[in-house]
């Protein structure tokens, strides 16, 4: 790609989608523009950082389409040089949740591996259909411009196969590709690398848990830098308690469907919109909210947010004892950099593993990284914010100029 050249990447979450622009000189590709498109609905509201100037409106987008096309309108009206940052953009990257077995690297997004992503959408209905709707907007604005998919599940391609496998008979696993497949992949494998980066010296044998915390939450238990565990499975729905999706739940509650209590469609909409910290509490998805309500004495707000501290360190404690003892607990995502209150009472009676919480440094780390425990702690904690925009651009400078020596017509 020329110096001049810029990737643009989405990363589409279940209700906003955040964007990136990335400049592809030489070395790492650098930031030039970040923002969001948020509560996608009636009052929608986009706000963005370009040199410095930080910027907000309310735009109208009812959907993750709409926001793309608002976003790409964006850059056509910020000028740089003489020209929309628009024409600048040589590449475009979307991050996308669910790849099935079918992808596990960079991929050009052409019509044949669309139809397959499609799909996937039920096995991920908060996310694979989003992306899709963002990706179709920049085809048909940008219908030259190379688009690239990276996706969640390709970091857990290499879980161990009696980590992958489910418990079932053999035929119904085989039929229909069910194992484990893991998400949150950009996420966890930029927690563990800047981890690396922080602690540079000799660390091979670094054992590290990461918990990415936000509308949708998971743990993954990682050594040398290759994931072994995690807690999302098949789909997104397993794990720890989540905005609107209960985590691990009995399959039993199939009986619902036995005795006609919810129709298959219903079951589905409940598990994926309708659980979770919502379904505990009765009156918020929303961890800020809840813990506002919780100090007002709100019982439900108070169930939902101890029971998601318990999930979360229970796993905490199955991790440990997986890798044989961690070196380090890193906390990111919105909860996990923004929810000091969380990382306190996740962490709380941990003492029995070496963990002691700087009450200081951990609610003074709203949004930086930061270490968060004492330092004679023997456990270590940390709050590291997930860049994962510039993963994806970096994953895709890399695809591009691997690309560009055996396709010709990508002409980049």
């Amino acid at each position: 790609m020329n110096s001049d050249d810029h990737i643009l990447v989405f990363n589409s979450g279940s209700s906003s989608v955040k964007f990136q622009l990335f400049a592809a000189g030489a070395g790492a590709p650098a930031s030039t523009l970040r923002g969001a498109v948020r509560d996608l609905g009636d009052e929608t509201i986009c706000e963005w950082v370009y040199q410095g100037q930080r910027e907000r409106t309310s735009i109208s987008a009812n959907d993750h389409g709409a926001a793309a096309r608002r976003v790409l309108e964006l850059l056509e009206q910020i000028i740089d040089a003489g020209q929309p940052l628009l024409e600048a953009v040589a590449a475009i990257g979307h991050r996308i949740v669910h790849d099935g077995e079918r992808f596990f690297a960079p991929t050009l997004l052409t019509g044949d591996t669309l139809r397959a992503l499609e799909d996937l959408s039920p096995l991920a209905p908060l996310h694979n259909p989003p992306v899709l709707a963002v990706i179709h907007a920049c085809r048909t604005r940008l219908p030259d411009t190379p688009m690239v998919g990276v996706f969640d599940t390709a970091y857990f391609h290499g879980l161990p196969e009696h980590v992958q496998r489910y418990a079932l008979p053999a035929e119904w696993a085989e039929r229909q590709a069910i194992r484990r497949y893991g998400f949150h992949g950009l996420a966890h494998r930029y927690m563990a690398e800047r981890f690396s980066t922080i602690h540079a010296a000799n660390d091979t044998s670094r054992r590290v848990i990461t918990l990415q915390l936000g509308h949708g939450c998971s743990v993954a238990a990682i050594r040398n830098g290759q994931a072994i565990e995690t807690s999302m499975g098949f789909t997104p729905l397993e794990g720890l308690v989540m905005a609107t999706c209960p985590g691990n739940v009995d399959v039993g509650i199939m009986y619902l469907l036995e005795h006609g209590s919810v129709t298959a469609g219903a079951l589905n909409d409940g598990l994926n919109h309708h659980a979770g910290l919502l379904g505990l509490s009765g009156a918020s998805a929303d961890m800020q909210e809840l813990l506002a309500l919780e100090v007002q004495g709100h019982a439900g707000a108070h169930l939902a947010v101890e029971a998601f501290c318990q999930r979360a360190r229970k796993y905490i404690g199955a991790y440990l004892a997986v890798l044989g003892g961690a070196d380090a607990i890193v906390f990111g995502g919105g909860i996990g950099e923004h929810a000091p209150d969380i990382c306190a009472r996740i962490c709380a009676g941990m003492d029995w593993c070496g963990l002691q919480l700087d009450t200081q440094a951990n609610e003074s780390a709203l949004g930086h990284e930061a270490r968060i425990t004492t330092a004679t702690s023997h456990l270590a904690a940390y709050v590291i914010p997930v860049d994962e925009e510039a993963l994806i651009a970096r994953d895709i400078l890399g695809f591009l100029s691997a690309a560009r020596t055996q396709d010709s017509h990508l002409s980049i």
